[in-house]
């Protein structure tokens, strides 16, 4: 990996892992009311996985550390959060291979991802799961080419669409068992996205502003 993309990889995970270790409990609370109650012990042991690889993943290519990274999720963190985490960041790898980093490669990488996550979850938006988050994320970046106030645009809607799901009945995981129950709770995966890409904002918004 350059130098440049694992200074990148360096300033982007720690600080979003780490915004999602120090919610855990608060997404094992969400996850209480409407699945399993591990969501949040979950993402916080995967996390906490790719935090100790970080270093070996750093010395990768990019396309290989977000399949490391993935590959991570998947085999340490439990139920459907595993798999469908780590799909997103193993298909984002696929999809980059060895192009540039460029922002048009970004985004077509993350839609890449979230079909894989649409695909092995078989599900889609207004499901109440981590797609409500992911899917109108990727729609502000493909509309949004100039990229003028995107950071604080992008970051409104992350937190816009986890609330949205409040409202949503759950049609997807274990959720669904609930059936009408599962409405007035937001869903623990659209929230992990919203922190993750909240975290991510404020990052970039940050090195903007130095």
């Amino acid at each position: 990996m350059t130098e440049e993309r694992r200074e990148l990889l360096q300033s982007l995970v720690p600080p979003t892992l780490n915004t999602i270790i120090a919610h855990a409990d608060e997404l094992t609370q969400l996850d209480q009311a409407i699945g399993d109650g591990d969501h949040g012990i979950n993402m916080k042991r995967g996390a906490e996985k790719i935090l100790q690889d970080l270093p070996a993943i750093c010395e990768k290519p990019a396309d290989e550390a977000l399949k490391t990274m993935g590959m991570a999720l998947v085999m340490s963190v439990g139920g459907a959060s595993g798999p469908l985490f780590g799909t997103l960041l193993m298909e984002m790898g696929k999809s980059l291979g060895s192009r540039p980093l460029t922002r048009d490669v970004l985004v077509e990488c993350f839609a890449d991802g979230i079909d894989g996550v649409k695909k092995r979850g078989r599900s889609d938006v207004d499901q109440k799961t981590m797609l409500d988050v992911l899917v109108p994320a990727l729609q502000l970046l493909q509309e949004n080419q100039t990229g003028s106030n995107l950071i604080s645009e992008m970051r409104e809607t992350a937190s816009a669409s986890e609330n949205r799901t409040i409202d949503m009945k759950a049609l997807k995981g274990r959720a669904s068992y609930l059936g009408e129950r599962s409405i007035g709770h937001m869903d623990p995966g659209a929230r992990t996205c919203g922190l993750a890409i909240r975290e991510i904002c404020n990052i970039l918004e940050a090195a903007k502003n130095e």
